[in-house]
């Protein structure tokens, strides 16, 4: 039988089950070791009857990587999580949040990747006057980094300046609410508003749509909670005035953007000069079936006169105002893009409930897919092509003041010509099956340092996440694939982490890479610099067999394939 994280109480017995896997065998031990450990301890409400079967309960509301990350030394830590999501249940209590002060033992090199879980770290502990974080030790992404490089020399990811070093007590801060799109966005912003530099975070989304984000930060000068827990709850009633937790802010040029569009209730204004004619009538299209799905829309192949098409459907239970006004400002940018590298917008239905963007229907699908759900590879002249195409793509949106704000290769598809045309900018609502955005994962794995840290940001984001993008087209890995998305944030934003470019990288190619995913926006390349050394690199390696690497039938049949 195996065990998976919703089944029944009864079954946490079935530890040999030839159907258990090892984690869900980890998670079951560190379940017996929280419950031993509390009722050795004497814990009252673990004298309760019904107390073991409710901490089951809690182990399996939480994905098993909570089991695996939490610190089972601290088991009291573990019923602070389970209170914090009962009380994040009533709306009048959320966000739900507690704030402590902890003791971190400094790092010394990568032998101590699991410190507090290793008997010299314990006596550390022990000897500090504050508790161990709830999730191993703060330096955990540290650790992770450095034993990632020992073991991935060649082709993994690497920290680079991540030798910092924490002695000194931190606060950790952990927070419970209903899971929404954005929330992780909206607390890490929040931390910043007040003055904290986060230096670990652990993001968890419950199977009953509650989140549990907990936090280990620095920059409060004073080793006490109370006026912290006063500046955050301050910084949450300026939030709560903004509808929490659906606050978004966009950049300079998104805000210029939006001038002139106005939503009201069964009515949505979009500015229109008389020459682009876009609104569509519903009963025109014809869906056919369901190409990917998300918590705000869906996204369908169907006919619009004849000519194959995506609709992108938002769910009407989701047309809030705001969700209007980002709609709209979809719309607003896509009806005068034209360009051979961009997803080619037809029309649009502008009529509350009934939302729906249609473009032309990219055959070959993501580019994502192909390497990660087809693992198939690239050779360099397919490589170089795939580049260039998304960047002219770049360029022409650049030129025209767009900045995408979310380029990764799930955004990149394919039509039925090879042709690699960018999507999703606006909006970017659809989220691909693939499951690369979700509230807890979101983008973070490709996002620049100033758009994670909520700072002003313009086109040149769009540069850094574009290195990350040519980073993953030439090993086919998924970025920091050893670290959460948001530790890897972390780790981007305060550590200079970066993918490690393979050691047999075309040296043009790598210090590509570096101009574009440089920590100073300044220093990043233009997308016409970047169309530039491409094409020059292409000149010296020449078109070669210029397929890609897979099965028989080459990329575009792999692909197909995977439609079906």
């Amino acid at each position: 039988m195996v065990m998976e994280d919703n089944e029944s109480c009864s079954s946490r017995v079935v530890e040999s089950s030839p159907g258990t896997t090892r984690q869900q065998r980890q998670k079951l031990e560190v379940y017996n070791e929280v419950l031993r450990r509390l009722k050795e301890s004497n814990n009252q409400e673990a004298k309760e009857p019904s107390f073991d079967d409710e901490l089951w309960a809690h182990f399996n509301r939480l994905p098993t990587r909570y089991a695996l990350d939490v610190n089972v030394e601290r088991a009291e830590d573990v019923l602070t999580h389970k209170r914090l999501l009962h009380l994040a249940h009533d709306p009048a209590n959320r966000p739900v949040f507690e704030v402590r002060l902890v003791q971190v033992p400094p790092i010394s090199d990568g032998k101590t990747a699991d410190a507090v879980h290793s008997g010299s770290s314990r006596n550390e502990v022990a000897q500090s006057i504050h508790p161990p974080p709830a999730f191993g030790s703060s330096p955990n992404l540290e650790a992770l980094a450095l034993e990632a490089s020992k073991s991935q020399v060649q082709d993994g990811d690497s920290a680079v300046n991540s030798h910092a070093k924490f002695s000194r007590p931190m606060h950790e801060i952990t927070f419970s609410t209903d899971d929404k799109p954005k929330l992780l966005s909206q607390l890490t912003s929040l931390l910043a508003e007040v003055g904290l530099n986060i230096q670990e975070a652990h993001a968890f989304s419950t199977v009953d749509g509650y989140s549990l984000d907990v936090f280990v930060v620095d920059g409060w000068l004073y080793e006490e909670t109370e006026q912290l827990r006063n500046a955050l709850e301050k910084e949450v009633l300026k939030i709560e005035k903004q509808s929490w937790p659906n606050i978004h802010s966009f950049s300079p040029r998104g805000r210029q953007e939006q001038t002139g569009i106005k939503c009201e209730p069964g009515h949505l204004t979009i500015p229109n000069d008389g020459n682009d004619v876009w609104e569509i009538d519903p009963q025109l299209l014809k869906f056919e079936n369901k190409v990917a799905s998300g918590s705000y829309g869906d996204l369908y192949k169907g006919t619009y006169y004849s000519q194959e098409v995506a609709i992108k459907v938002l769910k009407p239970e989701h047309v809030s105002s705001e969700m209007q006004r980002e709609f709209a400002q979809e719309v607003f940018i896509m009806r005068k893009v034209r360009h051979k590298n961009v997803v080619q917008f037809i029309g649009a239905c502008t009529k509350p409930p009934s939302l729906c963007i249609v473009t032309e229907f990219m055959s070959g699908g993501s580019v994502y897919d192909y390497l990660h759900k087809q693992k198939g590879t690239f050779k360099l002249p397919n490589l170089l092509k795939v580049a260039i195409d998304i960047s002219k793509g770049m360029n022409y949106l650049h030129q025209n003041n767009i900045i995408h704000r979310d380029l990764k290769a799930a955004n990149l598809l394919m039509d039925e010509n090879e042709v690699v045309k960018v999507a999703d900018f606006g909006v970017a609502r659809v989220k691909a099956q693939s499951g690369v955005m979700t509230a807890e994962t979101g983008t973070y794995r490709w996002m620049a340092p100033e758009v994670i840290e909520h700072k002003p940001y313009d086109h040149k984001a769009d540069v850094f996440s574009f290195g990350v993008v040519l980073w993953e087209l030439l090993t086919g890995k998924l970025p920091y694939e050893y670290l959460t998305p948001l530790q890897a944030a972390v780790g981007v934003v305060q550590k200079g982490l970066r993918p490690t470019i393979p050691k047999h990288t075309h040296p043009k190619l790598a210090e590509l890479l570096e101009r574009c995913w440089q920590q100073d926006p300044t220093l990043r390349l233009d997308f016409s610099e970047i169309l530039d050394i491409l094409q020059r690199i292409v000149k010296e390696v020449g078109d070669g067999e210029g397929h890609k690497e897979k099965s028989s039938g080459g990329f575009l049949s792999v692909l197909r394939r995977g439609h079906h």
